[in-house]
């Protein structure tokens, strides 16, 4: 497999336009203590401005007005079952890897009116039926694999054959500025599936930070002419062949701290384990908590709730998030289809690893770890992977 951070081409200085996966790129520099003036670009442009900062000993995605809500100088250790935040040596903007949470949380929201309604006379009267006049977004700092989960639900949202309305509100006009990944924590497996450490498409500003030593500055790659207008209104200059050479070192140091998961045949492995003796283990563990289907970029199960008021006069449609891991998930007449906990885990991996290949055509993870960090006991997917692989290599199926 060709390696994800290729820097292909890196001849460029003046006017700064490099060849990299067979098209043309424009690469700057923007000193790190300007980096509110890309902020204030967005704005201008009456960007929403959405990015990570620090809650609850936590990174986390929230409105951003300045550079110095940004979690500065901090990192996170990963580990199954543990996140820590920790001082960095430096004062990097975004030398974390990733939090609980993914851009899902404003794209296909938690919570979501579907509509409301409210009685008059012997009728009711849809009272939200006109789309959100709500600013576009622009997500600052969004991982590699991240930008691989938005594109998973383009095409699940988008794509099929019923667009997701409410999605697609949020998606319109979305401004996306990728972190390249230049560390990974110890629960990341991106490379295996192919959708990080670093991003070549798909973005409007790709930033690689450079904080260790020298001047701290970012190179920014523009993927698209609106980038390459946005960062035009900024001090932002032509990137050097010696700026271009500490981006790619800096991009390749993440390649060697991954974790992997091997994907051969993967689908027809899951698909001919229905039986397998690990399905019981890795459930005499899982507590059901569905943490790995909240924390995961890509998961989208949903529930729909109908409300009304004591008085009969307003009634309402909820979409919430929900989790095949929740006994009522499976509820039909007479009962869940899955009511053990051996039986939800093996649908959420083998519906993850295998059957939404199926269903969508790519695998439905992208290798970000939130499910080994966040698992309150520290199930490791690419462990299962890998115990249920040797067993069959074995014999012991």
């Amino acid at each position: 497999m060709e390696p994800v951070c290729d820097a292909s081409g890196v001849q460029a200085a003046e006017g700064s336009s490099i060849a990299a996966a067979g098209r043309r790129v424009q690469t700057y520099v923007l000193p790190a203590d300007r980096l509110d003036e890309l902020i204030a670009a967005l704005k201008q442009r009456a960007y929403d401005v959405l990015g990570p900062t620090l809650r609850d000993s936590a990174v986390v995605y929230e409105h951003i007005e300045f550079a110095d809500e940004l979690p500065r100088g901090w990192t996170d250790s990963q580990e199954p079952g543990r996140y820590r935040l920790e001082k960095r040596q430096d004062e990097a903007f975004f030398g974390y890897v990733i939090g609980p949470q993914s851009w899902k949380k404003f794209l296909y929201p938690a919570q979501t009116l579907r509509w409301a309604a409210e009685r008059t006379g012997n009728t009711f009267r849809i009272l939200n039926n006109e789309r959100s006049g709500s600013r576009p977004y622009a997500l600052l700092g969004v991982r590699p694999c991240e930008l691989s989960a938005i594109g998973i639900h383009d095409r699940i949202f988008l794509d099929d054959r019923y667009p997701d309305t409410i999605y697609e509100a949020a998606r319109s006009a979305v401004f996306i500025i990728v972190a390249q990944c230049t560390q990974a924590a110890a629960t990341c497996f991106c490379d295996s599936m192919q959708t990080g450490p670093c991003a070549n498409s798909g973005f409007d500003l790709a930033l690689t930070e450079l904080a260790g030593g020298g001047e701290h500055r970012f190179v920014i790659e523009a993927g698209s002419e609106r980038g390459t207008q946005l960062l035009a209104q900024t001090s932002a200059r032509a990137a050097t062949d010696d700026d271009l050479s500490e981006a790619e070192a800096a991009r390749s140091g993440a390649l060697k701290q991954l974790r992997s998961i091997d994907n051969t045949g993967i689908r027809e492995l899951l698909y001919n384990s229905f039986d397998h003796p690990r399905w019981e283990q890795v459930a005499a563990r899982c507590l059901a908590c569905g943490n790995c289907t909240m924390v995961c970029p890509t998961c989208f199960c949903i529930t729909v709730e109908d409300t009304s008021d004591v008085s009969g006069q307003h009634a309402a449609r909820w979409r919430y998030w929900d989790s095949c891991f929740t006994l009522n998930f499976s509820y039909i007449h007479g009962g869940s289809v899955r009511n053990t906990g051996k039986a939800r885990y093996r649908q959420w991996m083998t519906h993850k690893l295998a059957a939404w290949i199926d269903q969508f055509g790519v695998s439905g993870c992208v290798g970000c770890g939130r499910c080994i960090t966040w698992c309150p006991v520290g199930i490791d997917i690419t462990e299962e992977v890998r115990l249920i692989r040797e067993a069959k290599l074995n014999g012991n199926s």
